[in-house]
């Protein structure tokens, strides 16, 4: 899932480095920019094509909607649109008993976690706006959803850069209290596995050729 946000840079430093996705979901007017299997649009089309309110998004997110070959899903269908699909919400709130979706990110994992993926790998995805209410707001939903998928057994993946579940905070600062620690707690993967440990305890990485 690609968003907007700073940390897609990583997203396509992946791609230029041969990582594989099965299906590329874009958010909005990435999908303008970047390959895409679908595009998740839950604003009406009616807020690009007959208004300004997007902004900056307003003119690309017109063409796409227009001439797109790619299904779009949105919360109402619109004649002038050919690739629309409506988003099946109801669906999706009675399956999972949640009506917790207040931005389009949130609705994308949670149509990932009612389609039974394996893996989400989210790209972009920082709510790092200037609207700080807005962005703590969505936040909050799109890791109410990261936590029921993977209460699901959904491995969610999330961009470096993106702050996100804290992924950019730094691993001997993310667990509060044992971060003030002399010897801190940090997290690390071992065979897989999500392992706590004494930073001291941690062997360095290999140095870099």
């Amino acid at each position: 899932i690609v968003g907007l946000g700073k940390s897609w840079f990583d997203y396509n430093l992946a791609k230029s480095h041969s990582v594989h996705f099965d299906e590329v979901w874009a958010i909005n007017a990435v999908a303008s920019v970047i390959f895409h299997d679908r595009v998740f649009m839950m604003d009406p089309p009616s807020r690009f094509l007959d208004t300004e309110d997007a902004g900056g998004q307003t003119e690309s997110m017109k063409k796409l909607l227009t001439s797109h070959n790619k299904p779009i899903y949105t919360c109402e269908l619109d004649e002038r649109c050919k690739n629309l699909i409506e988003y099946p919400v109801k669906e999706i709130v009675k399956d999972t008993g949640c009506h917790y979706l207040n931005n389009t990110v949130a609705y994308t994992v949670a149509f990932a976690y009612w389609n039974d993926v394996a893996n989400i790998k989210l790209f972009g995805i920082d709510f790092t706006y200037k609207n700080v209410n807005m962005a703590e707001s969505g936040r909050a939903c799109v890791e109410f959803w990261c936590a029921i998928a993977i209460s699901k057994g959904i491995k969610i993946e999330v961009a470096h850069r993106s702050g996100l579940l804290d992924t950019n905070v730094p691993d001997n600062e993310k667990l509060y209290g044992y971060h003030r620690l002399e010897d801190p707690l940090v997290q690390t993967v071992q065979d897989g596995n999500l392992l706590i440990t004494k930073q001291s305890e941690i062997e360095p990485p290999e140095p870099v050729e």
